[in-house]
């Protein structure tokens, strides 16, 4: 009960507290999955095994079968499951399927003679490549070496499946593993992970890496049904790791039913290809499997606190390895000193911080690549740190390369319009330049792992742009003028205009999380707004932006809540305007994402003092908002301070604000007397279009709007 009722409680804010879940429709096809493990005597005792957090004591599962019983569960079969989906009997009310991965002796000894007591039926998952090891061998169990013994024998399994209480699925033949996922040698989950070998400094195609899915998946199956007399149906993914490609693999091998470790109910719309299963673990017991894992809500039902910091990958990167190894370790400290649950880490190379996206750091067809390394820091950052992982992208931000052949098919702007400090932009009109950005965000997903997408500010545009010949059809198409300046001077049809552009860049990026889902189907998506937008409906048109369709559109928008960069003298009454804009919208408190920002771009690119960061978030905080960023962080600097930042970042709210004896900062920070050079990273300073990284784009405050209005 502890992690989730936890989660729960901070996610209730006072004021904008959220229902509980609720229970499961009783309709007769939705059901509950529990993914048990190795079940022992004793979870203290000396073992040749190494430490497992899913491993669960005999004692435990005894009490939670039991509690099942006499709280009117239902353990139903995978077949009945089935048989239900197909116009079969209904299952009843709070049906539960148990599984039990990997095939230890333990479910020999220890499970199936309480499966029998209790009438209970389980799904049994076999990594079979352990089980053809011949008997007084030894078994690779991850990094080590295990007695054949510990795993079960062909006849064991033969002699269970044939009581009519275990279905056997396949848990694969040799992928219960992590392969080389690129250079720097990160072993990744062998069933989403495009091999890479060291030898030719290239990876998988698309076609090995799905013949090596399928011809693991199909021998897998093979081989129970050959020892065992019985037909497998069912592929639970090691690591509840799949994607789209995997899932293909697994029905053309004959297992048209998966199973995951994405934690929900399983309803009437939940496909059996993708079946939900909470993780059991040492720690639960009969008391709190309900709460732990029988009531979890599936999706978005309830949203934890949301803490982020937004890192330049730029700063990790180094022409020096020694160097750059010594930046990541720095990253991953500050990461877990600080206790942020996400990260909004940049996938592409900025080295000038125009904001425009001139190579990438993974591999594509279509930028230069600077160096294979995002994929290595996100996984470093998933496997070593709490945090999960947002990959930073433009949206249309990308400087192709001269000799592409749509390097020049751009936004265009009106003549005479001044276009300093915004972003060049491929136009999004355009379906060759679409298809090259969705292709590149289709090697984003192949190559790397990442939890979400964030969308860089750069999908925005303003009403004296797009006139380029593409945009101009797309008006057309859309009953518009073709004519720029007559949808500027008709304010019904300028309304109407900036609406359907809102509505093209929108539909345009949940295109590209799309692709990305073919490779990562749990994405999650967020999307950077300007603050100008919330508060000003002439701002919301100029640029193209719209919070409530945003928030409507994604699972979490970013919000740019950088009252300096927006030139406002009143810090603090801006912020407030823009908390009472989100707590007013539906949906705004659970997915509005409030990002600070860390340095002051006007003056040098100083810090802003701790406290008044601090001051900004408890303000917040104390209004009822529920999510927080801040962008840059400087790790190497520990700009924010690290201290100030768990204070302000804890998922355990407080509303008691500044401490004991601290005043009120002013509302705005003070440039120092003297001019402070910036931080140095990687041995060189910021160049001073990097320090002024946010202040690019399409100009981003109300007084640019007017400016060029």
């Amino acid at each position: 009960m502890g992690v989730w009722l936890a989660t729960l409680a901070c996610a209730l804010s006072p004021g904008h507290a959220q229902q509980l879940p609720q229970p499961d429709v009783n309709d007769g096809q939705t059901f509950r999955v529990i993914a048990l493990h190795d079940v022992v005597d004793n979870l203290k005792a000396p073992s040749t095994m190494p430490a497992d957090a899913t491993r669960t004591s005999a004692r435990d599962l005894l009490d939670f079968l039991s509690w099942l019983k006499t709280h009117d569960y239902h353990p139903v079969s995978l077949q009945r499951i089935a048989e239900s989906r197909q116009g079969g009997q209904p299952l009843p009310d709070r049906s539960v399927l148990l599984t039990f991965d990997d095939g230890y002796t333990s479910f020999y000894s220890h499970v199936f003679p309480l499966l029998q007591q209790f009438g209970y039926p389980a799904v049994l998952a076999l990594v079979t490549q352990w089980l053809e090891v011949p008997s007084g061998q030894q078994v690779e169990f991850g990094n080590t070496l295990q007695p054949r013994d510990a795993f079960l024998s062909w006849a064991r399994i033969k002699e269970m499946a044939d009581s009519g209480l275990v279905e056997l699925a396949s848990h694969s033949h040799a992928m219960h593993t992590g392969i080389q996922a690129n250079p720097q040698g990160n072993l990744i989950p062998a069933a989403v992970t495009h091999a890479y070998d060291p030898s030719t400094g290239s990876y998988e195609t698309d076609a090995q890496y799905v013949a090596r899915i399928e011809g693991d998946l199909r021998h897998s199956r093979a081989l129970i049904e050959q020892h065992t007399g019985h037909v497998v149906r069912t592929m639970v993914w090691p690591y509840g790791a799949y994607n789209q490609l995997a899932l293909d693999a697994a029905g053309r091998a004959g297992m048209p039913i998966t199973m995951t470790l994405t934690p929900g109910a399983n309803n009437a719309g939940t496909s059996l290809s993708v079946v939900r299963r909470a993780l059991a673990s040492y720690s639960n017991n009969a008391a709190n499997y309900q709460s732990a894992m029988l009531s979890q809500p599936e999706g978005e039902g309830i949203r934890p606190i949301h803490r982020a910091m937004h890192v330049d990958l730029d700063y990790v990167y180094d022409s020096d390895p020694v160097q750059q190894d010594a930046n990541l370790s720095a990253l991953l400290e500050r990461i877990k000193s600080v206790g942020v649950s996400s990260v909004f880490l940049q996938a592409y190379a900025d080295p000038d911080g125009n904001g425009e996206a001139d190579a990438l750091y993974f591999p594509n067809r279509h930028l230069p690549m600077r160096s294979d390394l995002f994929g290595r820091v996100a996984w470093q950052i998933k496997t070593r740190t709490p945090a999960r992982v947002y990959a930073w992208m433009p949206v249309m931000a990308f400087n192709l390369p001269a000799d592409h052949a749509q390097a020049r098919t751009l936004v265009q702007t009106l003549p005479d319009v001044n276009t300093d400090g915004r972003y060049q932009r491929l136009s999004p009109y355009a379906e060759e330049t679409r298809r090259v950005i969705t292709e590149i965000y289709d090697d984003l997903g192949r190559y790397t792992q990442a939890d979400g997408i964030l969308f860089h500010d750069d999908a925005t545009l303003g009403d004296d742009e797009d006139v380029s010949p593409e945009a101009l059809q797309a008006y057309a198409g859309w009953g518009l003028p073709a004519d720029i300046q007559a949808l500027r001077s008709d304010p019904v049809l300028a309304a109407a205009w900036a609406q359907a552009k809102t509505r093209h860049l929108t539909d345009f990026t949940l295109s590209l999380a799309q692709t990305l889902r073919r490779w990562r189907p749990e994405l999650l998506t967020a999307r950077n707004l300007y603050a100008p937008p919330l508060l000003d409906k002439a701002a919301a048109q100029w640029m193209s932006q719209d919070y409530e369709s945003a928030l409507a559109a994604y699972n979490y928008v970013a919000v740019m809540a950088m009252p300096y960069m927006e030139k406002q003298r009143d810090a603090d009454g801006w912020l407030q305007a823009l908390a009472r804009r989100a707590l007013r919208t539906p949906g705004g408190v659970q997915k509005t994402i409030f990002e600070l920002q860390a340095r002051d771009w006007r003056h040098a690119d100083r810090p802003i003092p701790d406290d008044v960061l601090e001051h900004q978030f408890m303000l917040l905080k104390r209004m009822g908002i529920r999510h927080f960023a801040y962008y840059p962080d400087d790790f190497l600097a520990n700009q924010p301070g690290s201290d100030m930042l768990r204070r302000v970042l804890s998922t355990y709210d407080s509303l008691q604000g500044l401490a004991p004896g601290r005043s009120a900062p002013t509302a705005e920070p003070q440039p120092p007397a003297v001019a402070a050079p910036a931080a140095p990273r990687n041995g060189r300073a910021l160049s001073a279009a990097a320090a002024a990284r946010p202040l690019a784009g399409l100009g981003g405050t109300v007084r640019s709007i007017q400016q060029t209005r």
